[in-house]
């Protein structure tokens, strides 16, 4: 039956697909998501969906070129408040967007983008992964990219880079008149990367989003996300469950980043609990989530097993390859609220 359900909403979400031909909403949209995203306690009734590499599959298939402007284009669409974008550079010294070191895999070039000039990338197709079906799109920079984001939705980076360079993109998101139009973050693991992360945040200024990634092999304690959400004054802090081994089972408490403790710790600083359940290639599914990932609640029928485990735990903001699912599935549940952009 549930089975059922979840078939029904995927093929509603089909035929409803023509929304992504729907006006762009208006400019002030982005404004109304950082003010959620900057706000935790006010906004608890309200989750978050991020679109993992700005949205490129669905049901599990790629549908569209991973960062790229169609992908953008469609978040928006369909409500999602942020789009992850990867960020390397190229021989020249440009900021561009693309996930792998190489260009192999989500464009027409072959080599390293490190070794192509901004001049040379823009020859370089995007390319729907699995068919290989290229599109109009190429290569572009993330100041192109925060462009055609600007006003509708908010940009969250994965620096492939240097930490410093958070310091650039933050400099340049200022200059765009993007301050509040991108998240930053960094991996922070003990008292060192802490000093780190503090650093980088003095840095970029406090009017830049900037959270850590806390993962569970390394940080066991509430205590330590308590220090670094204080520390860093961070309205967000991004979990990773790990789950490396598919014989082992699935998470049944979500681990100590998600304890009853962490949670209190999450709303005494005013911050969200984030959670991605998109699958990393040729890993277990669900590896960064306990093993309950998106295949998961598509696969199942069960969505409340995924989605609402985490949801159940605190969380308010999830990061997925499943945007459109995800979302379908909170407005059933009274887990969104819809954004005011009447003013």
């Amino acid at each position: 039956m549930r089975l059922a359900v979840l078939v029904i909403g995927l093929l509603l979400s089909l035929v409803t697909g023509a929304a992504s031909l729907a006006p762009i909403p208006p400019s002030n949209r982005a404004a109304l998501i950082h003010e959620r995203l900057t706000e935790a306690n006010l906004n608890r009734d309200h989750v978050m969906v991020v679109a993992h590499r700005a949205g490129w599959k669905k049901g599990g298939t790629t549908v569209r070129a991973e960062n790229s402007f169609a992908a953008i284009d469609h978040a928006v669409s369909t409500g999602v408040e942020m789009v992850e974008l990867d960020v390397r550079r190229s021989q020249d010294g440009v900021l561009v967007i693309m996930h792998d070191e190489t260009l192999d895999r989500t464009t027409t070039c072959r080599g390293k983008v490190a070794e192509f000039t901004l001049k040379a990338l823009r020859s370089c197709q995007l390319v729907v992964e699995g068919s290989r079906r290229v599109t109009d799109e190429h290569v572009f920079t993330l100041e192109e990219a925060m462009l055609h984001a600007r006003g509708r939705i908010l940009i969250n980076i994965d620096n492939k880079l240097e930490p410093e360079a958070l310091v650039e993109v933050a400099d340049l998101a200022r200059s765009l008149g993007m301050a509040d139009g991108v998240l930053l973050k960094l991996a922070v693991w003990n008292a060192e990367r802490l000093q780190l992360a503090r650093d980088i945040r003095r840095a970029i200024g406090p009017e830049i989003a900037f959270m850590p990634i806390l993962a569970d092999d390394a940080v066991t304690e509430a205590a330590f996300v308590d220090r670094t959400q204080s520390a860093l004054g961070a309205p967000a802090a991004e979990l990773v469950h790990w789950y490396r081994d598919a014989s082992q089972p699935i998470t049944a408490d979500g681990g100590p980043l998600l304890s009853p403790l962490a949670r209190a710790t999450a709303i005494r600083n005013n911050a969200h609990l984030w959670i991605n359940t998109y699958p990393i290639t040729d890993r277990p599914e669900g590896m960064v989530a306990g093993g309950r990932g998106d295949y998961l609640a598509l696969k199942t029928g069960r969505p409340e097993d995924v989605w609402g485990f985490f949801v159940d735990r605190g969380v308010t903001i999830i990061q997925t390859d499943e945007p459109e699912a995800v979302i379908a599935w909170l407005d059933a549940q009274g887990l969104r609220r819809p954004y005011d952009l009447t003013n």
